[in-house]
């Protein structure tokens, strides 16, 4: 790289001064020359803006005056930031200091390369694969997401076998680089989303609009994970399966998107009836609120405007069986038991 580009991680954080105190020193070892480290408050009410002054002077803070989400929260702090790239970091993510320059390399390789992310590992388990993002997202033919290293609860110890930097299909909102001239064209996150599969959804138009999104190996942070909402929350139940519908209309062709929508309905279905066994209420509820916000806002067309294929495009990185049917009833626990004839 003979011109060093401008780099800006952008950690956007809403009541987290524990872990801004804790895991911002790491980020600000970073070496990569050219680089400019930014907490967006989105509308705390810990004190942690005022912390950050009085402890990181050197960050820059740039404040929401509300919470607007992961979606919201970026959208608007980042029409406030110079730079060729954008790193989107969790607050609670732990990087060594030499964590951008393998990422940045990758994409500098490539005008299609738009996004990427680096190897994400556990914070409290650091030779296991972490579940937000592992090694790289994926994607079923209903739309539901995976990871290599992560499929459903099963997680797996790193042990080598993701080794091999290349395309995927999504890459992590807990560690995502993205270049900003792709993050305008595509218009950002849909905010309609809030928080949960914004990132799949960005990666996936930005990928019908022809470009590519990579998995760095070369490249590994440490993620907490869970700490706005955690994995029993009813309203993050809410989210992902109303997140999940909207990220099928927003990316299939009509046809497409109208036949699989229908056969997700009967799937999350099954997925009431299993909870309702369990006895999470709130959690079958919180399904069927989705559905129902969904439905009611099925022929609005408010998000970002970008190139839609007609068509199921070829896309790296999409699986085209039920990712459902193989863990669960064919017993295939791990990424590698998949067969890569199987995917785009």
């Amino acid at each position: 790289m003979t011109n060093t580009p401008k780099v800006a991680v952008v950690i956007l954080s809403w009541n987290g001064i524990k872990h801004l105190r804790e895991f911002l020193p790491s980020v600000l070892t970073s070496t990569w020359p050219n680089l400019d480290v930014i907490v967006c408050d989105n509308g705390s009410t810990d004190g942690s803006a005022a912390m950050l002054k009085d402890e990181f002077p050197g960050v820059k803070v740039i404040q929401n005056d509300d919470n607007y989400g992961f979606t919201g929260g970026y959208n608007r702090v980042l029409q406030q930031v110079d730079a060729d790239y954008f790193i989107l970091l969790n607050s609670d993510v732990e990087v060594n200091k030499g964590w951008i320059e393998p990422v940045i390399a990758l994409m500098e390789s490539d005008p299609l390369i738009a996004a990427a992310t680096p190897k994400i590992k556990s914070f409290a388990q650091k030779d296991h694969f972490e579940h937000a993002g592992a090694a790289g997202g994926f994607i079923d033919c209903f739309g539901y997401p995976f990871c290599r290293g992560r499929m459903f609860y099963e997680i797996e110890e790193d042990k080598g076998q993701y080794e091999q930097s290349g395309e995927v299909f999504w890459a992590s909102g807990a560690a995502m680089f993205v270049k900003k001239e792709h993050w305008v064209m595509a218009g950002g996150f849909d905010e309609r989303f809030f928080a949960h599969m914004e990132e799949i959804d960005l990666c996936w138009r930005l990928k019908n609009m022809g470009y590519k999104v990579m998995y760095c190996a070369e490249s590994e942070v440490y993620h907490v994970g869970g700490g706005t909402l955690n994995t029993e929350n009813p309203f993050k139940t809410y989210l992902n399966f109303r997140n999940n519908l909207l990220l099928l209309k927003n990316n299939l062709s009509f046809l497409r998107a109208t036949i699989i929508i229908f056969i997700r309905f009967w799937m999350d279905l099954l997925a009431i009836v299993r909870f309702l066994n369990e006895g999470k209420r709130k959690d079958a509820w919180a399904i069927s609120r989705a559905h129902q916000n969904f439905v009611l806002h099925i022929f609005k067309n408010d998000g970002p405007k970008t190139t839609k294929r007609s068509n199921l495009p070829g896309l790296k990185g999409m699986y085209k069986r039920s990712i459902v049917w193989d863990f669960f009833m064919k017993k295939k626990r791990t990424f590698t038991a998949l067969d890569p004839e199987d995917f785009y």
